[in-house]
């Protein structure tokens, strides 16, 4: 199973490419994405739109979406589900560290960061302070790290000899102790003992796992194609969410920000929201409220909203003592909304 993440736009594209690619080049059947746009609309609503783009020009391979949770729970419960994983950066981390752990250890992982001229290799986890100098760390990761980057600078024979030696180690059974087993291991060995075990199996090749044979990888790994051309679109400034901090009812909110819209502004308060739930105006009385508020003030036409007369608003608000945490500017493009609803709107 292979988990790749991202964040941006080009960069979902290059990635969710990159997914294809892989999996065309090494036999995988099934490219799985993981988002949670049921919630995150606009950000991994995104993400799961390229994806689908992307994964059109790949008909020959399976396609498939799981919301981020469900998801991370099969790859817990049911890994063989899974080929190639692609995913946002957040999610990645969390469900990289866990494809890492049901393979035996979260210290097994390697981990390449891919860009299109610098790349850079290092084992999956962090530095495990709390072992630090005690020679008890399983050293896979890095090593399986090292692997990666001996194949992505054009060593394919090298990086073959090491890691078949890696896998004969695991299959003698010569394992570190988080892996250890009475059952199925033969020896317990710190970082040393393992390193020198690898050593002495280079040459050989595993008997149990399927041996691994990069020679026909190229240098600096596989070529993407360019990136899709997208025509640029017409972005719109239309209005602005300012948040703020108040105790208080949502009415007596919107009773002390009103005086503050002037006919000059260009805009109106659409609404006031309080954990994603609007709140006014027809908000639901039972509804929890905490002291964090947003306030929606949106263009009377859909007209461009200019800066002055977003700072104009604040001023007066500032003035009525309403002091504010955030303003987000809030745009259109080629007049389709480029910011979330509130639940309820």
């Amino acid at each position: 199973m292979v988990s790749l993440k991202v964040i941006s736009r080009p960069g979902t594209e290059r990635i969710c490419r990159y997914a294809f690619e892989y999996a065309r080049a090494n036999g995988r059947k099934k490219v799985t994405c993981m988002t949670k746009d049921n919630i995150m609309k606009m950000t991994d609503g995104l993400f799961h739109r390229v994806f689908d783009e992307i994964g059109a020009e790949y008909p020959e391979i399976e396609k498939n979406h799981m919301i981020i949770d469900i998801g991370a729970a099969k790859v817990a419960s049911a890994p063989h589900m899974f080929d190639v994983i692609v995913l946002p950066n957040l999610y990645g981390d969390i469900v990289s560290d866990i494809a890492s752990e049901i393979s035996g250890s979260v210290g097994l992982g390697g981990s390449s960061n891919i860009g299109e001229h610098i790349a850079m290799f290092e084992a999956v986890h962090g530095s495990a302070p709390d072992i630090a100098g005690r020679g008890i760390a399983n050293p896979s990761g890095l090593l399986l790290g090292s692997v990666m980057m001996l194949v992505h600078i054009g060593q394919g024979d090298v990086a073959a000899r090491v890691h078949n030696a890696w896998l004969r180690t695991i299959e003698d059974g010569i394992h570190t102790g988080e892996i250890y087993s009475a059952k199925l291991s033969r020896e317990k060995v710190g970082t040393d003992g393992f390193c020198k075990a690898v050593i002495a199996r280079l040459g050989q090749m595993p008997e149990k796992f399927r041996a691994v044979n990069y020679n026909g990888v190229p240098a600096g790994g596989m070529k993407m194609p360019p990136l899709k051309a997208y025509k640029d679109e017409e972005k719109v400034r239309v209005g602005v969410d300012i948040s703020l901090t108040y105790d208080g009812l949502a009415e007596k909110l919107a009773e002390k920000v009103l005086p503050c819209v002037e006919e000059e502004d260009g805009m109106t308060l659409q609404m006031i929201s309080n954990r994603g739930v609007v709140v006014w105006p027809n908000g639901q009385p039972d509804t929890f409220c905490a002291d964090n508020w947003r306030l929606r003030f949106i263009s009377k036409d859909g007209a461009n909203v200019r800066t002055s007369q977003i700072i104009a608003l604040l001023d007066r608000m500032n003035k009525a003592d309403i002091n504010f945490t955030k303003a987000q500017m809030l745009f259109t493009f080629d007049g389709k909304p480029g910011f979330s609803v509130a639940q309820g709107q």
